[in-house]
């Protein structure tokens, strides 16, 4: 246990923790608004490669990191779009986005560099290790702040609570909506720019690996609140950094060593626990997943 526990694990669970704050928190903009964010993973992706290639090729780990925002901020534009404009089924819509980002990249990568496999890789000096986190866990006070002290906050849990009361009182349903969305597709970004341009030096078809998917599950875990949503989040995160601190360390009883596949299986199975016993439990927002149509 003690070839497992130390310094190095705390480190290891901040910055693996790190882009599941930053897309669960903007999955909680979302879904306190009404509408159920699915697509984190195809955000986070667009984020990740946007932010890349970017780099590489402007060689300003900045300009990557806001062209990451950016780029979440472009696909959360669609399902705000699909789902808001058009009342498209919200789940469906983030599925299908998802889907849509597991190849796109790929197929930009092959476009652009030759390799659809990966982006090439980026120099050390143009790397941002730091800043992300700060404004991961940054954010969580500020996000606390916005949504329950601040006038936007009010309008945006009313929306997602009871829209036909919160309109009836003069609050922009739709635009709130908006909103909601579109800052969570920026923050999604950050979080996949940090996955190429913070925890790696590129860009790796499917990097993400699910992230996106345990974002939520924390952000259900959390209920739907920013402080207890990170505490999910940092679970989470330690659980993969334990995982790999396990491997070649744990062995079975017959001496040999657990095979990598079980390992790396532990987060997803805590995953699926959390989401069995927890979201019973969890009250999500009255009126998340139900579009709203103003009466004429």
């Amino acid at each position: 246990m003690a070839e497992i526990f130390t310094i190095s694990l705390i480190w290891s669970t901040i910055r693996l923790t790190t882009p599941l704050i930053l897309a669960a928190l903007g999955g909680m903009f979302s879904e306190r608004s009404g509408v159920i964010n699915i697509a984190l993973e195809g955000m986070m992706l667009a984020g990740a490669f946007t932010a890349a290639a970017v780099t590489y090729a402007f060689g300003s780990p900045f300009v990557g990191l806001l062209a990451g925002m950016g780029a979440g901020l472009a696909i959360a534009a669609i399902l705000a779009i699909a789902c808001i404009r058009y009342r498209a089924d919200q789940v469906v819509t983030g599925t299908a986005i998802n889907i849509l980002m597991i190849g796109v990249p790929g197929f930009l990568s092959g476009a652009f560099f030759l390799s659809s496999g990966s982006t090439p890789q980026i120099p050390k000096e143009h790397l941002i290790p730091w800043t992300p986190i700060v404004i991961a866990f940054a954010l969580v006070p500020i996000a606390w702040y916005v949504l329950y002290k601040t006038p936007f906050g009010l309008r945006l849990r009313s929306v997602g609570e009871n829209p036909e009361a919160a309109d009836a009182a003069g609050v922009p349903v739709a635009r709130m909506r908006y909103a909601g969305v579109l800052l969570s597709g920026i923050l999604a970004g950050i979080g996949g720019a940090y996955l190429s341009i913070g925890q790696s030096s590129l860009f790796t078809r499917n990097m993400t690996s699910g992230r996106g998917f345990i974002a939520l599950a924390a952000l259900i875990f959390g209920k739907w609140r920013p402080v207890q949503t990170m505490l999910a989040c940092l679970l989470f995160g330690l659980t993969e950094a334990v995982t790999i601190q396990m491997q070649g360390v744990v062995k079975l009883p017959s001496g040999e060593d657990i095979p990598v596949q079980f390992i790396h299986m532990v987060p997803y199975l805590l995953t699926i626990i959390v989401l069995a016993g927890f979201i019973g439990s969890s009250r999500p927002p009255k009126a998340i997943g139900i579009p709203y149509q103003k009466e004429r």
